[in-house]
């Protein structure tokens, strides 16, 4: 008996982009990781940046091969090797003695962060134009899923160092960063199921296969016309190679859909969300509040980005790329206003009732509490101010341990409704348009022609876009402070929002070969 084809379509779907539920939780886990990792290992500001960032760092030179790799190999088997990828880095980031082999296997999970792109990749090439926004987005969704698992077990980490011995500051980040290989394996063993793309199969003359997966995945009297439109495609490029994929793409013809890509991929990174993603309990305990309470937040945070996907796949087709996106990015400005606003008129006040609390929480950190008596009395009237006094009484290892405790039993007047709110309603908007859209987009509006290099370096701008916000988020936080940061994310967001409403097309509901007729022009 036939297997119903919608469902394939979503099974293989799925697991292709089970690859983001491992970035999910890679992003979680190391936000989670980076208080303690910063202790043990004393790391400066630019340091902790790198440690997050280097990540993305591998994201570029992954981008810069995975087109040619994709071209040659196929989509499923680069998947797969990137399963493997995963793996490694999950142990060496887990099993790391010291800040530099850390970085390494950060690095090389960066590598496996393109399975993101080749994902967007093989999924826009298996799904029906109809749903193909949807299948993509579920991308997004994947990624949404393994934060908060990871947020949740994190926390769950956070509060079984009260009652389990072995569990302590040195280790509990090891714990964290382990726990992914779980899903490594799981991953790694679904991708054996998957078929190659029909559509890289074409490119290759292999026919056959290409159809007998049609027939799969789309209904049969689908496949003839399905076939016939991808050769006619391919055809007309020549089947360029890598090279000649790369002229075609920086061609005159392909200059509007580079300038789109190019846009939208700006905007996705520099809007921050990878500074709320990779940093969540440093920006919540700007707020003031607890370790435990920051970690608490984030399992909300990540309950928000998954809620917030799952809407934006149920209306993706209904109300198009477009308009989700012009509405997505209007959301993004507002809350980022929202954040500057509640932040901007706070203050630290070191009176009576704090030092004695402060020096309650030294005492169980067992660190010297007459560190803090130079501070009695003061007043400091913005972050940057207070984390540069407290930089001058407390060393590296300490810092990242007391940092947090201590505004939480200093700052005042911070707006915290308008905060969280900001933050939230950041959250809901990425999710719900700029973060899974992009995807969408990506896969839509590169030809066949150029796809293997145009998807891998589309992201590739998207990734040094995130890279600029996350390598640089703690130095920010420190020397600029945190009013100043989102204050220039909303302006950003403005600027994005004025480019997108000009330019940005609909695509909903049409072939990748018709969208390559409307923008892609001679």
């Amino acid at each position: 008996m036939r297997k119903n084809p919608d469902h394939l379509v979503t099974q293989y779907s799925l697991i292709a982009a089970f690859g983001g539920f491992v970035f999910g939780l890679d992003a979680a886990n190391i936000s989670g990781a980076l208080r303690f990792v910063s202790s043990l290992f004393e790391l400066d500001s630019l340091q902790q940046g790198t440690v997050v960032g280097c990540a993305l760092l591998g994201v570029i030179v992954a981008l810069l091969f995975t087109g040619t790799l994709c071209e040659k190999f196929g989509r499923s088997k680069v998947l797969l090797g990137i399963g493997f990828t995963y793996s490694l880095s999950s142990l060496l980031s887990a099993t790391a003695v010291s800040y530099e082999m850390l970085v390494v296997g950060r690095f090389i999970g960066g590598v496996a962060f393109a399975s993101i792109t080749v994902s967007a990749m093989y999924i826009g090439e298996i799904a029906p134009p109809e749903k193909r926004g949807k299948f993509v987005s579920i991308n997004q969704f994947m990624i949404g899923l393994g934060l908060l698992v990871a947020f949740v077990v994190n926390y769950f980490l956070i509060k079984a160092m009260d009652g389990i011995s072995w569990i302590n500051n040195d280790n509990v980040w090891r714990v964290m960063l382990g726990a992914e290989l779980i899903a490594n394996a799981v991953w790694v063993a679904l991708l054996l199921r998957i078929p190659e793309s029909p559509r890289w199969l074409i490119s290759k003359n292999r026919d056959d296969e290409a159809t007998a997966i049609f027939h799969k995945i789309a209904p049969p009297e689908q496949v003839e016309s399905l076939t016939r439109e991808v050769k006619q495609s391919l055809s007309a490029a020549n089947q360029l190679d890598t090279m000649g994929q790369v002229k075609e793409l920086f061609s005159r013809r392909m200059r509007f859909v580079l300038f789109l890509a190019a846009c939208y991929a700006i905007v996705q990174g520099a809007t921050g969300m990878n500074a709320v993603l990779f940093f969540a309990p440093m920006v919540f305990e700007q707020v003031g509040m607890s370790v435990e309470n920051t970690f608490l937040q984030t399992i909300a945070t990540g309950a928000v980005g998954l809620a917030a996907t799952f809407i934006a796949i149920g209306f993706v087709e209904k109300l198009g790329r477009r308009i989700l996106t012009i509405a997505g990015l209007s959301l993004v400005v507002l809350a980022h206003g929202a954040t500057w606003l509640g932040f901007s008129q706070a203050n630290y006040v070191f009176d009576d009732r704090a030092i004695t609390a402060i020096e309650q929480q030294l005492e169980a950190q067992q660190i010297d509490i007459s560190k803090i008596a130079p501070m009695a009395g003061q007043t400091y009237d913005s972050d940057v101010a207070l984390k540069r006094a407290l930089a001058e009484q407390f060393d590296k290892k300490e810092f990242p341990l007391v940092s947090g405790f201590i505004i939480n039993e200093t700052i005042k007047d911070v707006n915290a409704a308008l905060v969280l709110f900001g933050i939230f309603a950041f959250l809901a908007a990425f999710n719900l348009s700029i973060g899974p859209i992009m995807w969408v987009i990506f896969s839509e509006i590169f030809p066949n022609s150029v796809r293997s290099v145009a998807l891998p370096f589309a992201a590739l701008i998207q990734t040094v876009s995130s890279w600029s916000i996350q390598q640089f988020f703690p130095w920010q936080l420190n020397n600029m402070g945190v009013s100043t940061i989102f204050l220039i994310y909303a302006a950003l967001g403005l600027v994005g929002l004025v480019v997108m409403w000009f330019a940005l097309p609909e695509t909903k509901g049409k072939s990748i070969e018709a969208i390559e007729l409307e923008l892609a022009k001679a």
